[in-house]
């Protein structure tokens, strides 16, 4: 089912509005706060997924509590802009576990821009020198490190829908 296709309606809209708060809850928890019966809710939730606009449901972790307390972006130039030079750095960047989100960006010098969590500076530089400095293309590389997340979100805003 495409996306553009599904029409979201309060019901809708409310249901993705807890589960990005609380994606664990079972669907009886999730009629219960919804206000419909359990049986319709978990159509709707069906229905959502097979359209992709939900995609899953994770646990959020607490990266300082974990032991990963240095968040970096990292801008990333590259040497050549081909299709296939960029396939094979996002083939080498989804294989390290210490990148959490990657972008193809523009209007900067670089060309991809990541969040990573380590432990400290000498994780950091490991991971940099072992790994990001190693994949083929990579010309530049600039980073910025993290002293306070003031907005760290996950939810999407749905007052546009």
């Amino acid at each position: 089912m495409k996306t553009d296709s599904v029409k979201l309606d309060r019901y809708d809209r409310h249901i993705l509005e807890i589960l990005q708060q609380e994606g664990g809850l079972s669907n009886l928890e999730l009629a219960e706060r919804v206000g419909l019966s359990p049986s319709p809710c978990s159509r709707r939730v069906q229905k959502l997924e097979e359209a992709g606009i939900i995609r899953g449901r994770a646990v959020l972790l607490d990266s300082k509590a974990l032991g990963l307390g240095l968040t970096v972006m990292i801008q990333i130039s590259m040497d050549r802009h081909t299709p296939e030079r960029f396939e094979k750095f996002e083939a080498a960047i989804r294989g390290f576990e210490e990148v959490q989100q990657c972008y193809l960006i523009t209007g900067q010098s670089a060309d991809y821009l990541l969040k990573v969590a380590v432990p400290d500076m000498d994780h950091y530089q490991a991971f940099l020198l072992n790994k990001i400095t190693r994949i083929e293309g990579v010309s530049g590389v600039h980073s910025s490190f993290v002293m306070r997340k003031v907005v760290d979100a996950t939810a999407l805003p749905l007052n546009y829908l």
